[in-house]
């Protein structure tokens, strides 16, 4: 019995001490899957087809003032629409060997971001600089449209903050756009001590832009006193680097971004503060520059004609986006003077080559 007795014994303290053994063991990968799970994962970027090369011509200088400075972000979502507008630059471009790419991006994924770009453009001149997203993140009040709040959106107000000291003027441009002129054309406008150049529309009406809060504010509405109503997009912009340093334009916007979070003065993102330092006081470029608005408007991205007249860069600002209408098999009509750019590489592209 005695004998017996021990054995049980022995055996409940193996079973015991595997049991231990059994719980270390969960608990350690409970701790490294909780690991893995934190830790942001990189997201299933598109595949894109090879661009083919595109080299200077014989008038090209090959000097760094020679260089055209372009300024755009890298967005996972809106990648697709990226690689459009790049292809769309070199093909128009007279020297597309001197355009240099300056892109801004979120933490983590900028190692996917270049390994695509540089498969897709193997000879493009390009850097992508990391954009904390806590520059802005506490500074972002709701807007109508969720993707107009992403930090990433904020972005240009840091561009000169973020690109080398040695660029003193850049051409900043959204992701959802293609130029079908030579980008040189715009980059050698005439900034007459401004220290932003766009297209500019003075017939605009404030009062969609900014709330009543804004306008019952005796103090605020002074700042648009005297000044021509003026709108520009912000998709489109040269921007005299050196000047916006000297000015202290990103704190000034920031400024105006902090009075929003306490008093909501404006719905839309990051233009309004743009209006409220720079309306009426920019370089106008021919509108043809900025053929604005293909996207539809902010809630329903319903589809928009051309405006008459000629056109240098087509832009699908508003909700509606040219790929995600081509894809859902519902284009506007515009929509297809965007595919012939599109270097996405469909399940459908595979199967044809």
């Amino acid at each position: 019995m005695a004998s017996r007795s021990r054995s049980y014994t022995q055996l409940l303290g193996l079973l015991s001490f595997n049991i231990i053994i059994l719980l270390s063991v969960t608990t350690t990968m409970a701790v490294r899957v909780g690991v893995i799970l934190h830790k942001p994962s990189a997201p299933t970027l598109p595949i894109f087809r090879e661009a083919p090369a595109f080299r200077n011509g014989d008038q090209c200088g090959s000097n760094e003032a020679d260089h055209i400075h372009i300024a755009m972000t890298l967005d996972t979502n809106y990648l697709r629409g990226t690689m459009a507008a790049v292809l769309s630059l070199l093909q128009h471009s007279t020297c597309p060997e001197n355009l240099s790419f300056h892109f801004l991006s979120l933490p983590h994924f900028e190692n996917d971001l270049f390994s695509s770009i540089k498969s897709t453009f193997p000879y493009l001149n390009f850097k992508i600089y990391q954009f904390d997203p806590n520059l802005v993140r506490s500074k972002i009040s709701k807007s109508i449209r969720q993707a107009l709040d992403q930090p990433l959106n904020y972005a240009r107000i840091y561009l000169a903050d973020i690109i080398p000291t040695s660029v003193d003027r850049i051409i900043y441009l959204d992701s959802d756009l293609v130029v079908v002129d030579d980008i040189e054309k715009l980059w050698h406008v005439e900034m007459e001590g401004k220290v932003v150049a766009a297209p500019e529309y003075c017939h605009a009406n404030f009062t969609h832009y900014f709330t009543k809060a804004f306008w019952s504010d005796p103090v605020l509405v002074k700042v648009l006193e005297g000044k021509r109503p003026c709108y520009f997009n912000t998709g489109v912009m040269v921007v005299d680097v050196h000047k916006w340093r000297k000015g202290m334009y990103t704190q000034k916007v920031e400024e105006w971004m902090t009075v929003q979070k306490q008093k909501r003065i404006y719905h839309l993102g990051s233009l309004p503060p743009f209006l409220l330092i720079f309306a009426g006081d920019i370089k106008a470029v021919n509108h043809r520059w900025n053929q604005h608005g293909l996207g539809g408007d902010n809630f329903e991205g319903k589809c928009r004609t051309l405006h008459p007249g000629p056109i240098s860069l087509l832009h699908w600002s508003g909700k509606g986006k040219p790929w995600l209408r081509l894809d859902s098999r519902k284009p506007c009509i515009v929509d297809h003077l965007w595919a012939p750019y599109d270097l996405y590489r469909s399940s459908r592209h595979s199967l044809e080559e």
